[in-house]
């Protein structure tokens, strides 16, 4: 019963490091001050964090805003979370990069974990899109496509549009299995970080490639939609990269 009231005490106390949050604080903020926590405290893969309730009350919010914020690192495979165990670190977090915001790495490293499983699935559903696409899969990318570049070409947000053109082609690919695996990996990131880096624009660098991709399918071209959807899968990382100021994470 010591040890286990020793040991509450000793993961209250990593919570010090804790300052109340102003009014109207997003989940984004509340990640903010866990990130200078741990790095506070010096924690690493496997240390436990302060329980949901402590840090509600340190910060001086909701319960729930501090639920949905270590929600979103669970599904970015930053945290584990057991009734039980609480919630441990499955992540290295410590900064090496001295001129990046600590927070901001984490969200780089884990946008580039979640790129790297959806970059093959994307190549391979625009490579069956290719073979499979029926002449109406076909009029309907050429329609994205132009709704994407007329967005994009108008200073709009071209997000959406961006968003129904690769639904698209995951739909012209016959297995829908694709759509849903790369809705589910997007969902798991985007629950918090809508605009990666506070970048809304993120990848706007590739959507010049995108009318060359829908051709290359219409046109049954399965070499052609491969080669430009990695251009575009690659474009996208190395500017993740660029935020991050390293060539290796």
């Amino acid at each position: 019963m010591a040890a286990k009231s020793a040991n509450r005490t000793a993961v209250n106390s990593i919570g010090d490091a804790l300052e109340a949050l102003p009014s109207g604080s997003t989940s984004r903020d509340v990640l903010d001050a866990l990130s200078h926590m741990i790095e506070a405290n010096g924690l690493t893969v496997g240390d436990r964090l302060p329980p949901e309730i402590e840090i509600a009350r340190r910060l001086g919010i909701g319960r729930a805003k501090v639920r949905e914020a270590l929600t979103a690192w669970q599904n970015m495979g930053l945290v584990v979370r057991n009734k039980k165990a609480g919630t441990r670190l499955a992540a290295e977090m410590s900064s090496n990069a001295i001129h990046l915001p600590l927070t901001l790495k984490l969200e780089a490293e884990s946008l580039l974990r979640t790129h790297a499983v959806r970059r093959p699935l994307e190549i391979e559903s625009a490579r069956l899109a290719s073979r499979n696409r029926t002449d109406r899969d076909c009029r309907i990318i050429a329609a994205r496509v132009a709704e994407l570049m007329a967005s994009f070409e108008a200073g709009e947000d071209w997000r959406p549009a961006d968003h129904r053109f690769h639904g698209a082609i995951q739909e012209a690919s016959g297995n829908p299995l694709f759509n849903q695996l790369i809705q589910q990996i997007q969902a798991a990131f985007n629950e918090i970080y809508e605009a990666p880096f506070g970048q809304p624009h993120l990848g706007e660098n590739t959507i010049p490639l995108h009318p060359e991709l829908a051709e290359a399918i219409v046109a049954g071209d399965e070499g052609g939609a491969t080669r430009v959807m990695s251009r575009i899968m690659d474009m996208v990382e190395a500017e993740i990269r660029k935020v991050i100021g390293t060539a290796d994470v």
